[in-house]
């Protein structure tokens, strides 16, 4: 391993094993990068930050191939609505680029961080290192664990279909 980044430093001071997949940077987006690294799509997650009247910036992590369900997040939050930071304020307020964004190297920000509850039925989970070209593999109860993770339904699958895994058994 070439280049140690602060995201895999942090995983080792907690002893959590890690995987580096290294991909071109000019990935166009996160499903790209699950075809670059050779994973199905829905375990490669991708970090979006999102906001809304009185709220600090939060992170959501979903499935590439998914969409982030803004109202569903926004009710776990508690607040009416939540909308996706523009890019330029993204750099701006985590200091890494667009396709770099990872919630492993935004730890010290402290945001509120929700993991969406699919990456639970995979051993082994891909998200990005915090730079453009660097995912780490690594078991999703140890993300939820090291960025504090909320771990609930907020993604919509391709297709338009939401799950609710925790809630299928309840009847609801």
């Amino acid at each position: 391993m070439a280049e140690k980044l602060n995201s895999m430093r942090l995983l080792e001071r907690y002893g959590i094993p890690y995987t580096v997949h290294k991909y071109d940077p000019a990935a166009p987006d996160a499903v790209a990068v699950a075809a670059a690294i050779d994973v199905p799509a829905a375990h490669v997650f991708k970090t979006l930050v999102v906001s809304g009247p009185g709220t600090r910036p939060l992170l959501a992590m979903i499935p590439a191939d998914c969409q982030l369900h803004l109202k569903r997040l926004a009710s776990l939050v508690g607040v009416k609505h939540l909308d996706l930071v523009p890019r330029e304020e993204v750099e701006r307020l985590t200091g890494l680029r667009i396709g770099g964004i990872g919630a492993l190297a935004l730890t010290a920000k402290r945001w509120e961080s929700y993991l969406d509850e699919s990456a639970l039925t995979y051993s082994r989970i891909y998200v990005n290192a915090g730079q453009r070209g660097t995912m780490i593999g690594l078991a999703p109860a140890d993300l939820a664990k090291v960025v504090d993770a909320t771990i609930e339904a907020i993604a919509i699958r391709p297709g338009g279909v939401f799950n609710v895994l925790s809630l299928s058994d309840s009847g609801n």
